[in-house]
């Protein structure tokens, strides 16, 4: 830039040259003051709003081009908790350490022998391995789900088993038996979103339930289907119908008990309305759903199934060196769980992330391991004080995450060989995913890629910025606690997203 002022001035009198390159210098600071005191300006009249008198706010952002150095910042180093966003952690976490193209492995092992006539002295073995995308709705059609275990039953046909004298055992183990990450509320288990990760997963750990609703407001529904099918469940049914529309009907129930309790209300009226909640325990639901798999190729069991819990397994006491291996299934490659994890913020996919990252560093997949392994990893790369996670998909209250914090996070994964990739997976202001009609239209709209995040009492997003001059920036914007309705916080936010992307 110098050497091309000189080339302009180079021809004028020394006195005039001094003048101009003063006058440049002025011009340049001033844009440069202008543009910064904007975004310190919109943050400050962000904070002062009517309906933010109590609530706690978060703010920061950093050049990018500048090795991260910060631009603007409002109480950047308060530790909130961030709902959805925390999913920027479990994630990038995952992919730095696992890389993209990782796939999580389930194994199929025997005991015993296997005789001439083609029968299993022994058990058959499924170890967990901790891949979500077992049936998946992201990755299958719906009556495509259980193709894997057809192809499983070809497998073992193919290698002589035609009946097994034993037990099918369903092996989570490695995984732990947790149910649910810490700070999870009762209001939120049993619900879609408060599927559990477990080393054996199935169709998302999700049970749909269908309500038929009255035309009378007030009457009760009934349920004339629940898919797929859940032996031994038991669903006691309170959902009402209502004038209000949309679904406000919740599922309530611990993991492993099958006691399920329907409450709210949907619209009245209503003949198909389905409603989802969270398998009781992903581990047995495999062993059974894999039973009915392999009886429909003519293979049984002498023993039924049985599930690792039951008999009380776990990784320290299963030496599967003894066993023998018959064949591996690999999931999904993990920038593909990754990108659906983040676009959709899957809360299951996001806490699997933490169970692999601990299962492949330390051989222990529960979530105590993968937290530690976490913490472990960033507490080498970034500042990490006042930083606490405590689950993967930010489903907990207990986590508090700064905005500072998330904007190290991004600006080391912009340098990380599977920054690119991280990148992709987040949705784009008024493109695609959770980010969809954010900054729809807007100065924002294309130029904001981040994460969400959306609680009762808590708003957040955190992500990247391209801004109209071209300049790369990070940032976090973490709301708990405001007055205002969750549409007014988003439209105030939206002011502050379109300052930074007019920088």
């Amino acid at each position: 830039m110098a050497h091309s002022l000189d080339k302009v001035i180079e021809f004028y009198p020394k006195a005039k040259k001094m003048r101009i390159r003063t006058l440049f210098i002025f011009i340049v600071l001033s844009s440069w003051g202008f543009a910064q005191n904007s975004i310190d300006q919109a943050i400050a009249t962000f904070a002062e709003s009517a309906g933010l008198e109590n609530a706690s706010i978060s703010f920061q952002v950093v050049s990018l081009d500048d090795k991260g150095a910060s631009i603007s910042a409002h109480n950047g180093q308060v530790s909130l908790p961030t709902a959805s966003t925390a999913k920027l952690f479990s994630t990038a976490t995952a992919l730095d350490i696992l890389g993209s193209n990782y796939r999580a492995k389930t194994r199929v092992y025997y005991d015993g022998y296997i005789d001439s006539n083609g029968v299993l002295h022994g058990n058959l073995w499924v170890r967990g391995g901790g891949d979500p995308s077992l049936g998946s709705k992201y990755f299958n059609e719906e009556k495509n789900a259980l193709d894997f275990m057809h192809v499983w039953a070809d497998s073992l046909i193919k290698l002589g088993v035609k009946r097994v004298n034993g037990s099918l055992i369903a092996d989570a183990s490695e995984f732990g038996y947790e149910g649910a990450p810490d700070g999870w509320n009762w209001v939120d288990m049993g619900n879609y979103y408060g599927a559990g990760p477990s080393g054996l997963t199935l169709y998302d750990n999700l049970v749909r339930y269908t309500f038929s609703t009255p035309n009378t407001p007030g009457r009760k529904s009934s349920i004339t289907s629940i898919s797929p099918e859940v032996p031994g469940l038991t669903i006691h049914n309170d959902v009402t119908a209502s004038e209000r529309r949309g679904d406000n009907a919740y599922i309530y129930g611990a993991p492993y008990s099958y006691d399920r309790f329907a409450t709210g209300t949907l619209p009245a009226g209503s003949p198909k309305f389905l409603v989802k909640g969270s398998i009781p325990d992903p581990e047995k639901q495999f062993a059974y759903e894999l039973q009915m798999v392999l009886s429909k190729h003519g293979i049984t069991f002498s023993g039924g199934f049985q599930t690792g819990r039951q008999l009380e397994l776990n990784s320290a006491n299963i030496d599967y060196e003894k066993r023998k291996l018959l064949f591996e299934h690999h999931g999904e490659k993990l920038v593909d769980i990754i990108t659906v994890t983040n676009l959709r913020s899957v809360n299951l996919f996001a806490e699997h992330m933490i169970s692999l990252v601990g299962y492949e560093k330390t051989g222990n997949g529960s979530l105590e391991s993968g937290l530690d392994v976490l913490e472990k990893h960033w507490n080498t790369r970034i500042d990490t004080k006042g930083l606490f996670i405590t689950d993967g998909s930010g489903l907990s209250r207990t986590n508090g995450i700064s905005a500072h914090h998330f904007c190290q996070l991004l600006a080391y994964m912009k340098q990380s060989k599977n920054g690119k990739d991280f990148f992709n997976t987040l949705p784009t202001a008024g493109q695609s995913g959770t980010l969809v009609n954010v900054c729809k239209d807007q100065t924002a709209h294309g130029r904001l890629t981040a994460k969400s995040g959306s609680m009762s009492r808590i708003r957040s997003y955190a992500g990247y910025i391209k801004t109209t001059s071209g300049k790369e920036l990070a940032f976090a914007l973490i709301v708990n606690n405001p007055n205002c309705s969750s549409s007014v916080l988003k439209r105030k936010m939206e002011i502050v997203f379109n300052k930074l992307a007019a920088y």
